[in-house]
């Protein structure tokens, strides 16, 4: 019995004309190993409606993060040629990815399960609006620009309150993005838990915290400012109220991400963020 041929999406933001033309340059190398539909990621379409085995983003970890959201609970294996800076999910380089084309398209790479979150925003216990993530939630405690206090349960015990300039709960695929930047750890990226992280704590005993992914984390700003804000993986969804909780837990849904032979998560850490073990001679005159 003939093995089924798969079907291997590609997705490229095709107003970025390097990336158009990277798509239109790979696009008959695929046909010629798979059955393939194209979409544009800057349309915003429905991929969860489509049928395919894989999707191929053209481009780096911003439009893999665009590809997640638009399949929403309906997740597929992604596979990342990278055309951006760090490529921490994009991780293959165009001649990579031409190279591999042939075990790609016959299905052999493995595929692991990521977290995904939902975040609710719940006003006087009514749900004002809900997003599905796979980077982080961050409260931005905005204009004036001044510290304000955020308030913290897990599984609805006080932990503490933070006096900051905002406080982010990432999950391991966004550990290496704004978490990473405000001080927090990096986490193996299928581990299942959550990192909270406050941006510019008053208090120096303040330290990230990372807890399990079966908890429920909720977040209260008792005294907002005007400008006090929810954001979902870079995205606003709004302004947040005195009365507001916003409420992190677990997705059913699981971000899936193809990885191949030799493309390891250290050697990913090591390369990506320029790791070494050894000082050159010159450092140590």
């Amino acid at each position: 019995m003939a093995k089924r041929v798969q079907t291997l999406l590609l997705l490229a933001a095709r107003q970025r004309e390097e990336i158009a033309r990277e798509a239109e340059r790979l696009a008959p190398l695929v046909a010629g190993h798979a059955n393939v539909l194209s979409r544009d990621l800057e349309a915003g379409d429905d991929l969860a409606a489509l049928e395919f085995d894989l999707a191929v983003v053209i481009g780096g970890d911003g439009s893999i993060l665009r590809a997640a959201h638009q399949m929403a609970r309906h997740q597929r294996p992604v596979v990342g040629v990278n055309l951006g800076k760090l490529g921490f999910l994009a991780d293959l380089s165009p001649a990579e990815f031409v190279e591999q084309l042939p075990a790609i398209a016959a299905g052999n790479y493995e595929v692991t399960h990521h977290l995904m979150y939902e975040c609710t925003v719940l006003r006087r216990g009514e749900v004002l609006c809900e997003r599905l993530g796979l980077n982080e939630v961050a409260v931005l405690a905005g204009p004036p620009f001044s510290i304000v206090d955020i308030d913290l349960y897990v599984d609805s015990e006080l932990v503490t309150t933070y006096s900051c300039d905002g406080l982010i709960v990432s999950t391991p695929i966004g550990s290496t993005a704004h978490s990473l930047s405000a001080g927090g750890p990096i986490l193996r990226q299928d581990l299942q838990a959550f990192v909270i992280s406050p941006i510019s704590p008053h208090t120096l005993t303040n330290r990230p915290v990372v807890d399990s992914a079966e908890r429920t984390y909720e977040i209260v700003v008792p005294r907002p400012h005007l400008g006090t804000s929810i954001v979902t993986d870079g995205r606003l969804v709004c302004e947040l109220g005195a009365e507001d909780r916003v409420r992190i837990e677990r997705s059913a849904a699981q971000f899936r991400l193809a990885s191949l032979s030799g493309h390891t998560y250290y050697r990913k850490l090591r390369e990506k963020l320029g790791w070494g073990g050894r000082l050159h001679p010159s450092d140590s005159k």
